[in-house]
């Protein structure tokens, strides 16, 4: 994943999100202007428990936006650090360089000591030899977190900082209708009360309409594509480079 696919690849993905709220959004304007819709061929009832079914999966669907973009952005990092095939550890910006370590020697990992000395020794001879940096997966945590404070700390560890302009980031931290939260931290919320069983799909959606989900899907579509843009600028001036080894400064 480069930088460049970053952008389409979220676009494609909102738009199946879009296209499931066009769907709704006719259910909503038919069950308004003739009642419970139909089925045209078989005539039938579509009940207001379906429809709330269909409303919850709406946070579903944004939250596995949110999630899968931010597992490719940073994939991007980690591809953009290994792609040339020539960056030493020693090149790595600071926060990059302690995550490639921390993948390296799985630091993070309970494991016994002979297997601990096995990674150490592997790291200590990429370091010797020194070696390019080979491919390696920045440990984000489990899934289920990713709100707009997670997606920050997880960029300020590759050394990555997210700034949002002023509309998004007063957009994203707004309180949503009926809720304390904004928009993205709602997305999680809902999402893993589903996902955990403790609110069911018709409650979930209990005095929801189309138009406040509308609207939260392109407050969290507006906030991650300027996530993606932070993302892209930090690989694309090799930012993810000290200063010294960036291209751009000279450096080889």
């Amino acid at each position: 994943m480069s930088a460049g696919d970053l952008l389409p690849f979220f676009e494609e993905r909102f738009s199946e999100v879009s296209d499931y709220l066009d769907l709704l959004e006719q259910l909503d304007a038919v069950t308004a202007s003739s009642g419970t819709p139909r089925l045209a061929v078989s005539n039938y009832r579509i009940t207001t428990s379906q429809q709330r079914i269909l409303y919850s999966s709406v946070y579903l669907q944004l939250y596995n936006l949110v999630e899968a973009t931010v597992a490719r952005c940073v994939s991007a990092v980690t591809d953009a650090a290994t792609s040339a095939g020539h960056w030493l550890p020693h090149q790595l910006n600071e926060e990059l360089q302690r995550e490639w370590v921390r993948a390296v020697a799985q630091t993070h990992v309970d494991m016994t000591p002979e297997k601990r000395l096995k990674f150490a020794l592997e790291l200590s001879n990429h370091i010797t030899n020194q070696l390019p940096i080979a491919g390696f997966v920045v440990d984000t945590g489990g899934g289920g977190n990713w709100d707009d404070e997670a997606i920050f700390k997880v960029g300020k560890r590759l050394g990555c900082r997210i700034t949002n302009s002023p509309e998004v980031s007063k957009a994203v931290k707004s309180k949503t209708s009926g809720s304390e939260h904004g928009p993205l931290k709602l997305v999680k919320l809902r999402r893993n009360d589903l996902a955990h069983g403790s609110l069911s799909f018709v409650e979930c959606a209990q005095n929801l309409v189309v138009r406040e989900l509308r609207e939260n899907a392109n407050q969290v579509g507006a906030y991650l594509r300027e996530v993606i843009e932070c993302f892209t600028q930090y690989i694309n001036s090799h930012a993810f480079l000290r200063p010294a080894h960036q291209p751009s400064n000279g450096a080889a």
